[in-house]
């Protein structure tokens, strides 16, 4: 038994009304064909695309700029939208990333998947420059400067990592990002690690290793031209902010060189 009917010979064609929208009178587009009616999403009675199920496969689809502008049709389509799942499978999908890792601090984290929202993670290494990195990750020294907010090339001796802007998206091809705050850039970014598993630190911002410490001293001991012991002293009356120990320690020079000759 098939599908045509009783007489075998004619398909079974469905009626004109219901290729039409609901909520438009049938006289006026009783003429019209069904290439001529127009279903939109906002007809308040097109049922089928205000079902959750329904609207979740079909966001899924979305690059994640058609995914910001769905949000903003209606209550239900936000809410589908702003879907974590979502948003993060849009967010990977164009760079294929395998993962992302992490919360951000703002649900507009999601929304823009640039190339300027990655960023490679490297660990300084006795005899690094910020000119030697450009060259090794093919970026301009400008590029990361300004992602790692750097005024001057001295910068890099008090830090553990410097953030690396990504310029050839296959790095990005089956990896795993991290969603960080770095305190250093000021900004949050999807961190990648080349050299291995992303460090166990309480604080990826901090200088909490021996290793990051000597670093600041050594940057304290040249800038001030001091020992060891004087560095150590003014970084422990800053808590620990190099920038306000080198402050402080330009206020007593300068007291110093008043009093001697005043």
């Amino acid at each position: 038994m098939g599908c045509t009917g009783d007489g075998g010979d004619e398909a079974l064609v469905p009626s004109p009304g219901l290729l039409q929208p609901l909520n438009v009178d049938c006289d006026e587009v009783s003429d019209a064909s069904a290439e001529e009616v127009t279903i939109s999403p906002l007809n308040s009675n097109f049922s089928v695309l205000f079902c959750d199920d329904t609207l979740r496969v079909i966001l899924e689809k979305l690059p994640i700029v058609d995914l910001a502008r769905a949000a903003c049709v209606c209550q239900l389509w936000r809410l589908v939208a702003s879907d974590r799942e979502i948003q993060v499978r849009a967010f990977m999908s164009p760079w294929k990333i395998r993962d992302v890792i992490g919360n951000p601090s703002s649900g507009s984290f999601w929304r823009d998947n640039s190339l300027w929202k990655f960023a490679v993670s490297h660990r300084l290494n006795r005899g690094d420059s910020i000119v030697s990195l450009a060259l090794k990750y093919s970026v301009q020294v400008m590029d990361i400067k300004r992602l790692n907010n750097m005024i001057s090339d001295h910068g890099i001796y008090s830090r553990d990592r410097l953030l690396i802007p990504v310029r050839k998206p296959e790095i990005l091809i089956n990896s795993t990002c991290f969603i960080e705050v770095d305190s250093y850039a000021k900004r949050e970014v999807a961190v990648l690690y080349l050299e291995g598993n992303r460090p166990e630190v309480n604080s990826l911002n901090c200088v909490t290793t021996e290793r990051g410490k000597r670093r600041v001293l050594d940057s304290l001991k040249r800038s001030m031209r001091v020992d060891d012991g004087t560095a150590q002293y003014y970084l422990s009356i800053s808590n620990g902010n190099p920038r306000a120990a080198l402050a402080q320690f330009s206020e007593d020079l300068m007291w110093e060189r008043q009093v001697r000759h005043p």
